[in-house]
């Protein structure tokens, strides 16, 4: 049961699933679903700071590789293009709606590389993305605990 609590966990902290991933695998691997949400939803929410202290610091450093840059552009314009009309229009609400829409490309990852590229204050960015993550969660948890009593 620990194994899979962590996998669950380290589900949540990855870019290829964060909690939408990481709560129905902990719950399907009979892991109990209260423990899953507050696990995942903490793991996914420690994905933000880790994300600013690598776009504050580790970015800049290696923006000067060609492959790097190259990539971190294309990423930087997909971001831009996804989020930029909600955020600009809603702002603090527009970049939690975001966050919390529970599909891929949609979570916290895309929501701090947002909040760094639109310049939005860390606290309220950390907070906009913390609802967001906390509304994801719930709505994966309820489907997820839903389809398994069916």
């Amino acid at each position: 049961m620990i194994v899979d609590l962590i996998t669950a966990i380290l589900w949540s902290l990855s870019p290829f699933g964060e909690s939408k991933v990481g709560i129905p695998y902990g719950i399907a691997q009979g892991v109990n679903s209260y423990l899953v949400l507050i696990s995942c939803f903490l793991a996914n929410l420690l994905v933000f700071p880790i994300m600013m202290f690598f776009l504050e610091y580790v970015n800049k450093g290696l923006i000067r590789w060609r492959p790097y840059k190259k990539a971190a552009l294309w990423v930087a314009k997909r971001a831009k293009v996804g989020t930029g009309g909600k955020i600009q229009k809603f702002g603090f609400f527009g970049l939690a709606l975001f966050v919390m829409i529970p599909l891929p490309g949609t979570g916290v990852y895309a929501g701090s590389i947002a909040a760094y590229l639109f310049r939005i204050e860390r606290k309220k960015a950390f907070i906009a993305n913390a609802i967001g993550i906390f509304f994801s969660s719930i709505i994966i948890w309820s489907l997820t605990v839903s389809i398994k009593l069916i």
